[in-house]
């Protein structure tokens, strides 16, 4: 009996750390994060054909991203202002023009989506220096738009703990070939000085994307 209880006491430990493991690989992995999962749309929109091909700035569709916590969706008169001229009779682009027509918005499966509990405002890190590709990737090379970081609160705070490794000047914010340079770190700090971005104890506080 002593036997069997060492037995179930040592498994039952076992056990509740291969759960607890298992709790933690989970919500690492794609299944978890939804991190590398593509989403089907009902219109199959490439950034890597309109932003790599086209060239086509981030502000043009998403115009608020400056001024606004919420980046913007373009409404389907953007679409129309090129394709009203080109691919006019494409079958993808049925639903754009039906929506155009109808005057009732495309419907789009959200890609990135954070909790409620959440706050995050583009706003405050576009002006601050923080490249898009730092948060979305290379959107340029993706010909289905998918999210590129987990999105983990851990990974929110390895950016605040330190922002001089993202920082970029805002003449570069949305170039998506921008490559950092050999001073990377030195510039960083510059430009935390420059913007007035706070320190890490600031940066960390729970208030900050907790309200």
């Amino acid at each position: 009996m002593n036997i069997l209880s060492r037995a179930s006491l040592f498994g039952s430990l076992l056990v509740a750390a291969l759960v607890l493991w298992i709790c933690l690989v989970y919500t690492r992995s794609p299944y978890g994060t939804a991190a590398g999962v593509m989403r089907v749309q009902q219109v199959p929109f490439s950034h890597q054909h309109h932003v790599g091909v086209l060239g086509i700035d981030c502000r043009y569709c998403h115009t608020t991203v400056e001024h606004s916590s919420f980046a913007g969706l373009p409404p389907t008169k953007t679409c129309m202002n090129c394709h009203s001229q080109i691919w006019v009779g494409s079958e993808v682009l049925e639903p754009v023009r039906a929506s155009y027509q109808q005057q009732k918005p495309l419907e789009w499966d959200r890609v990135y989506n954070l909790p409620g509990f959440v706050y995050f405002d583009h706003s405050i890190h576009v002006n601050k220096g923080v490249g898009c590709a730092s948060c979305h990737g290379r959107i340029d090379q993706m010909p289905f738009t998918y999210q590129a970081k987990s999105l983990l609160m851990e990974w929110c705070l390895d950016c605040h703990r330190h922002p001089e490794r993202e920082l970029r000047p805002r003449a570069e914010v949305f170039n998506m070939k921008y490559e950092q340079p050999a001073n990377q770190l030195e510039l960083g700090r510059h430009l935390m000085k420059e913007y007035d971005i706070k320190d890490s104890t600031k940066l960390t506080s729970c208030s900050v994307c907790h309200r």
